[in-house]
């Protein structure tokens, strides 16, 4: 293992705040996931589906791995909190994704209703959530 300390046994200040900052993206990506099985949670809550574990997953799997897919198609990580275009294609390919995953699973079918709540409370949360990290933190922007 090679170690980035000097002689002192100081790590430089490049070298931590790149840490730290990675240690952020993954942080805001995780914390992407989280609002998802909100979402899912908030929706089994409200149509009496079931609040365990396993009933909230299997509702937010098709819109994690649709979340997943367009995260790593935008290549994201690096820039977590950007809006445009990465918040707004990675909100569309979540929720188009999400939704053709949700019947493709067998999980349900997909009538315009739901899409539009789906869509408005995904857009909310993830393009939300990037609105407000990147007032915060307006290094994770760029």
């Amino acid at each position: 293992m090679v170690s980035t300390a000097d002689r002192t046994g100081r790590v430089p200040a490049s070298t931590t705040g790149r840490s730290t900052s990675a240690l952020l993206r993954g942080g805001l990506l995780v914390l992407d996931a989280a609002l998802i099985i909100v979402f899912a949670a908030l929706g089994n809550r409200s149509h009496d589906t079931g609040l365990g574990i396993v009933d909230v997953l299997t509702t937010a799997a098709p819109f994690l791995c649709a979340w997943a897919l367009a995260t790593a198609l935008m290549r994201s990580a690096r820039r977590p909190s950007r809006v445009l275009p990465d918040g707004l294609v990675i909100w569309a390919g979540t929720v188009i994704g999400g939704m053709v995953l949700r019947v493709l699973f067998g999980l349900g079918g997909a009538p315009l209703s739901f899409v539009l709540v789906a869509a408005s409370s995904l857009a909310v949360l993830l393009i939300g959530r990037r609105l407000v990290t990147g007032l915060l933190m307006p290094a994770t922007r760029t």
